[in-house]
């Protein structure tokens, strides 16, 4: 029958055009992933308006040319392709080092795991902070070394007590403006300071602690806790975003969740009511 010929002329035809071209398809997704998590990534970020205008311009000015055959516009273009690429290394510098260190500081290259501390005496020096209005900021160490932050404020290297924490955050104390480092459950420093996140946000009622919370954590992969001094509300912060307005036992969730990810669910749901403080092994 003649249908039977054709019908696997059609399927040869088939396989040996994936057989062919099979790389290519891998291609395309690789390159569409990394084009899609790119824009996920950047388009929060301040360098992605820098980066929008700047495809603009040189896309008009490439189908300008292409159209009227402009040859020394084609050609300069061509020849700006090599600046350009420094120039991105040099604008997106903040973001692609965030890049590297989430790169590097991943499970799958580090051993790090959470250690059992005082998270209730944490959480509980947070709620007589907030209830007070007194504004405070913490950076839990992990995997990377947050020594330069550390180098910036006093090192106390103190045990974490709910006394301590909110007499270093007393609105009178000299410690109370910059932000504390709390390593494998010790305050290791007090009155640091931390890189502002340069990130559009909107609300209004995010100030300058929200964004060295959430700077602090586009640099490293350090977690943040915010007390806001205006309502008191507890904030988290973690790859540069920001969770703002948390309840108590929210919060205490998210800790835990980000500290034990990557781990089983067994584990998972073991410490879902622990007490830990995320710090190196």
């Amino acid at each position: 029958m003649p249908s039977f010929p054709r019908s696997s002329t059609a399927r040869n035809g088939m396989w040996d055009f994936l057989t062919n071209h099979w790389r290519d398809g891998v291609e395309i997704i690789i390159l569409a992933a990394l084009a899609y998590h790119g824009y996920l990534f950047f388009r929060a970020t301040r360098g992605a308006r820098i980066l929008t205008g700047l495809l603009i311009l040189l896309l008009g000015l490439a189908l300008i040319s292409l159209l009227l055959e402009l040859s020394v516009i084609s050609s300069l273009l061509q020849r700006f392709s090599v600046f350009l690429a420094i120039a991105l290394v040099i604008i997106f510098q903040p973001e692609l080092r965030r890049v590297l260190a989430e790169l590097g500081s991943s499970r799958l290259f580090s051993f790090n795991r959470p250690d059992p501390e005082a998270l209730d005496v944490l959480m509980e020096a947070m709620q007589q902070l907030s209830s007070r209005r007194c504004g405070a900021l913490f950076a839990l160490k992990r995997g990377i070394d947050l020594k330069p932050f550390a180098e910036s404020g006093v090192e106390l290297d103190a045990v974490i007590s709910v006394e301590m924490i909110t007499t270093i955050f007393h609105p009178k104390t000299s410690l109370h403006d910059g932000g504390v480092i709390i390593d494998q459950g010790r305050i290791a420093a007090a009155g640091c300071v931390f890189p502002v996140s340069q990130k559009d946000v909107q609300d209004r009622a995010i100030g300058l602690r929200h964004r060295a919370g959430m700077g602090v954590t586009e640099e490293t992969d350090a977690i943040a806790l915010v007390v806001s001094e205006e309502t008191g509300a507890l904030s988290l912060c973690y790859q540069g975003r920001l969770e703002h307005d948390l309840e108590p036992d929210e919060l205490r969730r998210r800790i835990n969740e980000i500290l034990n990810e990557g781990a089983g669910a067994s584990a998972a749901t073991n410490t879902e009511d622990g007490h830990e403080l995320g710090t190196p092994a």
